[in-house]
């Protein structure tokens, strides 16, 4: 703050404050820190939505096998409740993913005798444009469409 003896004297006397330059400067960084946060958790949502998926096929997997001891075969009824089905909701509570049952074609392609569960992305989850789909087997073998990488982690 200027003394008296200064403002007698003629000195400008300086101004607080925060000029338009500098609120506007805070501001497109404020808003370039927020576009990457919110395409950072929209990443992180999907791939948290995906869980949805990847349990619900472990427990196909887990029913199939219990279906196949007491039936002899493997099969393709994903909803009705045991001993008919496998009591799997599909499509998720949540709605993000849909499941098939088919025999697998890479090994007999027969139900009897092997299965193919299949999740398929729906709704906004389809914008997990890395996973759209998964499966697995009843080997065991887990994949994704259109790539395999990270899809099951």
């Amino acid at each position: 703050m200027p003394t008296r003896a200064q403002v007698a004297a003629g000195y400008p006397h300086r101004m607080r404050g925060v000029t338009l330059i500098e609120l506007m400067v805070v501001l497109a960084i404020v808003a370039i820190l927020a576009s990457l946060a919110v395409a950072s958790y929209r990443r992180y949502v999907l791939r948290a939505n995906r869980t949805d998926a990847t349990s619900a096929l472990l427990r196909i997997q887990v029913g199939e096998e219990k279906y196949f001891l007491q039936n002899n075969t493997y099969t393709t009824d994903v909803t009705d409740q045991p001993p008919t089905g496998l009591g799997v909701a599909s499509p998720t509570p949540s709605g993000f993913y849909k499941f098939v049952i088919t025999g697998d074609p890479n090994s007999t392609n027969n139900i009897a005798t092997s299965f193919l569960a299949t999740a398929t992305a729906q709704s906004t989850q389809t914008q997990d444009t890395s996973c759209v789909t998964l499966t697995i087997t009843d080997q065991g073998l887990r994949n994704s469409a259109p790539s395999t990488t990270d899809c099951w982690r």
